[in-house]
C-alpha cells in the first residue's frame, strides 16, 4: 500500500505571513498630543471669554398711528454698561417692517429695579407697512 501524501497548503504558505502590527510611532502620538492640546485651548477660550451679559424682555406693543409702532421692553444689564438694543416691528406674515437700533447708556443705582440693573424702555418705530406685533431681536454690549 503506498500512500502519496500531499500536505495541504497553510494560508500563510498561499498568501504570505501577516505583517506584524507596528505599535503607533512617536510622531504620530506627538501629533494627537497636539491636537488635543488645541481643542482644549479653544474650549478653555470660548467658555472664559465674552463680554458682560445683556438681556431683553418684551412687554408691551401698540400702533401708535399709521406707519407708527411703539414697543416697550425691559433691559437686564451691568449699570454702568452702554448697550445696543435692536427692535423690530413685525407683520402678520412675520416679515419685518419697522427696525431701529436704541442705545441704553448708564444707569444710576435708583433707576429702574434691581439697583439700576434693569431699565423699563419705550421704542417708536417707523414701519413700511402694518405691524401686528414687536419686540427685541438682540441685544449687545457696546464697548468704549
Amino acid at each position: 500500500m503506498s500512500s502519496a501524501y500531499t500536505p495541504t497548503p497553510r494560508v500563510a504558505n498561499r498568501y504570505g505571513a501577516p505583517k506584524p502590527k507596528k505599535p503607533i510611532g512617536r510622531v504620530r502620538m506627538l501629533l494627537v498630543a497636539v491636537l488635543l492640546a488645541a481643542v482644549a485651548a479653544v474650549a478653555a477660550v470660548a467658555l472664559t471669554s465674552g463680554s458682560p451679559g445683556v438681556s431683553s424682555k418684551d412687554v408691551g406693543f401698540s400702533l401708535t398711528s399709521d406707519g407708527r409702532a411703539s414697543v416697550d421692553f425691559e433691559v437686564t444689564k451691568d449699570r454702568t454698561a452702554t448697550a445696543q438694543c435692536a427692535v423690530q416691528a413685525l407683520s402678520e406674515n412675520y416679515a419685518v417692517v419697522g427696525w431701529k437700533v436704541v442705545t441704553i447708556g448708564p444707569n444710576s443705582a435708583g433707576e429702574g429695579a434691581n439697583n439700576g440693573g434693569t431699565t423699563a424702555h419705550r421704542a417708536d418705530v417707523r414701519t413700511d407697512s402694518p405691524a401686528v406685533s414687536g419686540g427685541v431681536n438682540a441685544c449687545w454690549i457696546v464697548e468704549d
